[in-house]
């Protein structure tokens, strides 16, 4: 019987530990049949060692989205794996200390245009650099949190979430007479190392947990990861420029 992703090629960003979402994403993408390319940025080694305990060997291709001779090089390295890429899923991230926690005045610019530039305008560089190898029809998947209401210590973290949120929807517009679809998946509080960054993430997860529908569990991130590979599969052809909650139902409530 056939995967859900039987034969897609897919570009999956963001995987450094076991606990990240992209790795999830990556595990369930290969089990139903996906050719899998990871990137990793900085500790390479520890990319390429994770990547080890995935169901099949994935290469692993260096990427600093704010670099943009890795950005050209990129369509190349990733054709030395795949002949195109049919999926491409975008799970990347960063705020400076200084954008996180008490205060929101106190942040620099440079270090909000860091967060802004690493978080939101890095979907749009990504998809550019490989557009010349996505198939039609193609899927781009990127990963927010919630970024329609101001989160406790989230700050400018969630404007830039907000930024991406809006650079999806342009993107889907600008790709649509492509047959190249663009969605958000927005997770509820999963333990990664970049939740680890944010003050009081503990106290949210309890809430969370408290308050959802259908609960939550912050120690798994498979029910991200499935999300995340239905947008990528052919059953969602007529999605574009949305996003889907993955949150247990948390958005849904009030008090």
């Amino acid at each position: 019987m056939a995967g859900l992703l039987d034969g897609k090629r897919l570009l999956i960003t963001g995987v450094l530990t076991e606990s990240s979402i992209a790795f999830h994403v990556a595990r369930i993408a290969m089990e139903q049949g996906a050719h899998v390319v990871l990137t990793g940025y900085g500790r390479l080694s520890l990319v390429e060692r994770i990547a080890r305990r995935l169901p099949a060997p994935a290469p692993v291709i260096e990427l600093d989205v704010t670099d943009s001779s890795h950005l050209e090089s990129l369509p190349a390295r990733v054709s030395e794996n795949v002949s195109g890429l049919d999926g491409v899923v975008h799970s990347i991230g960063f705020a400076p200390a200084s954008c996180l926690g008490d205060s929101f005045l106190e942040a620099p610019w440079e270090d909000v245009s860091t967060a802004v530039e690493v978080s939101a305008y890095s979907l749009m560089s990504l998809t550019r650099a490989v557009l010349p190898l996505m198939s039609s029809p193609a899927s781009v998947v990127g990963m927010t949190f919630d970024a329609r209401q101001a989160w406790p210590a989230y700050n400018w973290m969630g404007v830039a979430k907000a930024g991406l949120e809006s650079v999806t929807r342009y993107l889907a517009r600008e790709l649509g007479p492509r047959n190249i679809r663009v969605n958000l998946v927005a997770a509820g509080p999963v333990h990664t190392m970049a939740a680890r960054s944010i003050p009081g993430a503990e106290g949210m997860e309890h809430q969370w947990a408290a308050r959802s529908p259908l609960g939550w569990k912050a120690d798994d991130a498979e029910p991200v990861g499935r999300s995340v590979c239905a947008l990528l599969s052919d059953w969602l052809p007529a999605t574009t420029g949305s996003t889907v909650w993955a949150d247990g139902g948390f958005h849904a409530v009030g008090m």
